[in-house]
């Protein structure tokens, strides 16, 4: 088990406007329970939970229905959310503020679309100094025309864990494989 210390998890756009039309993202239901789990474990150590949302002007409107998280993810009082308008979840938002605030030293990325936010947001953290554990059964994306999703997932897994030029370590590693190490409580 990769153990994650000072971490946050980052879920990028479950969104019931992603997530619910058919045909629905490649399996999208178990990697919400991965999600769910991975989620979990973060906050049984203290680790911040954030929810990233996307907003358009078309399916995924600022608080219409689609923009809503996707049925069956959990959430709990205390989890975190940033809204954003591109694919990377740290250009125009409070995403970077708040992981300060919380004093977090490393990301753990897991969400929609593997070849969109997913990438994106891994290249920035990392970009940023953060080294990154790509959750690699726990992002999703639907099939395309050149590649279908489960490929497209598995292609983003090996080229992002590739990648070394940022400076911090970007790992692909399965979502039952990631944990959470607790943290310290401040002040003491």
């Amino acid at each position: 088990m990769s153990s994650l210390a000072n971490a946050a998890l980052l879920i990028i756009d479950v969104q019931r406007g992603l997530f619910d039309p058919e045909p629905r993202p490649f399996e999208a239901d178990a990697v919400i329970d991965r999600i769910n789990a991975l989620s979990a474990r973060a906050r049984a150590a203290g680790a911040p939970v954030v929810f990233i949302q996307h907003e358009d002007a078309s399916e995924l409107v600022h608080g219409s229905d689609g923009w809503l998280l996707a049925e069956g993810l959990v959430v709990e009082p205390g989890d975190n959310y940033v809204r954003k308008t591109t694919p990377d979840s740290f250009l125009r938002t409070d995403l970077a503020a708040l992981l300060e605030e919380h004093g977090v030293g490393q990301v753990a990325i897991c969400g929609y679309a593997s070849e969109f936010c997913v990438d994106t947001t891994t290249r920035r953290a990392a970009a940023l100094g953060f080294p990154v554990t790509l959750a690699a059964d726990a992002h999703t994306t639907h099939d395309k025309a050149h590649a279908d999703a489960g490929r497209i997932r598995a292609h983003h897994n090996a080229t992002l864990s590739g990648i070394g030029s940022f400076g911090p370590v970007i790992a692909a590693v399965p979502a039952a494989g990631l944990d959470f190490a607790a943290r310290r409580a401040s002040g003491g």
